[in-house]
């Protein structure tokens, strides 16, 4: 089965999507008008509105009607050190967290990939979504069956927080690994979400561990790129 074509409108969308997460369109600016835009990428008019209609699903624009298509993408940069909800809350984006499923599962493919004896999990998955708007990440975490966490799917997550809850029997990120990709939503992940179908989303994977050694989380998440950005650094400090 082959892949099927990228369309005219959704080069340009992309085109467009590169250029607002670069910086090079500033949250606020106005777009170029349909016929600027139209001519750039020598395309009709009605290509440029389905590429407008594209940025604007993925909450990178608004357009109005009589006064054109804004930037809404704001380009800051997150902080998950201590959970999304508070590097969110930090740049003044208010959430909410539904949780989907807090369980012990058993899961020897996981155990034997990490590398543990045991194979005991907790499964907790959430949806995160912006007060009074679309939701913005789907999360599945797992975390270790440790003493003090025995009654997790009884009492629940502290004050709603992963973070807190593994900070409350002394399980700290000291160091990890996270791998990044990109892709359409499947189907159920888009039911999840609220959202359609091929949406693009980042998709990470995430695995932390205590200065011990220990596991503290392994994580995959879906993301809304209009919400979150890969930084990295390296090379040599200055």
């Amino acid at each position: 089965m082959t892949d099927a074509p990228v369309l005219k409108h959704q080069n340009i969308a992309r085109t467009l999507a590169g250029e607002i997460r670069a910086g090079r369109l500033k949250r606020g600016s106005r777009l170029p008008g349909e016929h600027a835009l139209a001519a750039r990428f020598s395309v009709s008019r009605n290509t440029i509105r389905s590429a407008l209609t594209e940025l604007s699903r993925e909450g990178l624009i608004s357009t109005h009607s009589g006064k054109g298509s804004f930037v809404t993408f704001d380009g800051r940069l997150l902080d998950d050190g201590l959970g999304w909800a508070r590097a969110l809350a930090d740049q003044g984006v208010a959430t909410e967290t539904r949780l989907l499923r807090l369980e012990r599962v058993d899961d020897p493919g996981l155990a034997e990939r990490l590398g543990l004896e045991s194979s005991s999990f907790f499964a907790v998955d959430r949806v995160r979504t912006l007060t009074d708007g679309p939701a913005v990440s789907l999360e599945r975490s797992r975390i270790p069956g440790v003493d003090g966490l025995l009654d997790l799917p009884a009492r629940g997550l502290i004050e709603g927080s992963l973070t807190a809850t593994l900070a409350s029997v002394g399980l700290y990120a000291d160091h990890g690994d996270e791998w990044v990709s990109a892709g359409p939503l499947e189907t159920a992940d888009a039911e999840e979400l609220g959202r359609r179908p091929g949406e693009w989303f980042l998709r990470t994977r995430r695995v932390s561990w205590t200065a011990a050694g220990d596991l503290v989380e392994h994580v995959e998440s879906l993301l809304d790129p209009a919400r979150f950005q890969l930084h990295l650094r390296f090379g040599a400090s200055s």
